[in-house]
């Protein structure tokens, strides 16, 4: 017997149902076997991503202590504190005016923090009583011991240099030698002037800290 017009469409869909069910369920049997074995494609963003790689840090190198002119020289162990005069010329009277009132640094010598060696110079007096305390300004210094600290400030910066050595100076030496590569001191009494061939105390010492 022939089915009816409506009887075949009736057939063709339930058979398009039962095929378009069994593709949806092996479809998601399949999206969930690739989900559980983790092998589903990333999602796709949408956002930017940057190519440019990140720009290093760069830390400022430390900022270097300049030189810096002495004020002040302290010598406990031999009872020697004094201001340090920094004058520009080299002519011996000014030098010696300068000596009147402390110890003065010689001008082409080394500054605080400066490879070199600094050179100071200070009146010593053996006599019991002066009136001008200056000629005392180096007074003991020829009694420092190696390894014994003189101090000598920049304002509140204090430069402490250890004690090498002492010694007497010979009345005709002219030229003290001064040491160009480290960091040293040296300190040179005389009782009278800087022009005068007279004995004096020459002390070394080197930057500790």
């Amino acid at each position: 017997m022939k089915k009816n017009h409506q009887g075949v469409m009736w057939e063709i869909l339930e058979r398009q149902g039962s095929f378009s069910f069994a593709f949806l369920a092996v479809f998601l049997l399949t999206f969930a076997f690739l989900a559980w074995v983790d092998v589903l494609p990333e999602p796709v963003s949408n956002s930017v991503v940057s190519t440019e790689l990140p720009t290093p840090s760069v830390k400022p190198l430390a900022p270097q202590t300049a030189p810096a002119a002495p004020t002040r020289i302290v010598a406990k162990s031999v009872g020697v504190d004094a201001t340090i005069a920094n004058p520009t010329s080299t002519n011996i009277d000014e030098l010696d005016r300068v000596l009147l009132a402390g110890a003065a640094r010689y001008p082409t010598s080394a500054l605080l923090g400066q490879e070199g060696t600094m050179l100071l110079f200070g009146h010593s007096s053996s006599l019991p009583v002066v009136r001008n305390q200056a000629y005392k300004t180096f007074n003991g210094v020829q009694n420092l011991q190696k390894g014994e600290i003189i101090s000598v400030f920049a304002g509140q910066k204090e430069y402490r240099y250890a004690v090498v050595g002492v010694r007497v100076a010979d009345a005709n030496e002219d030229v003290i030698e001064l040491t160009q590569t480290g960091k040293h001191l040296t300190l040179v009494t005389c009782n009278n002037s800087f022009a005068t061939k007279t004995k004096r105390y020459v002390v070394t010492a080197e930057l500790v800290s």
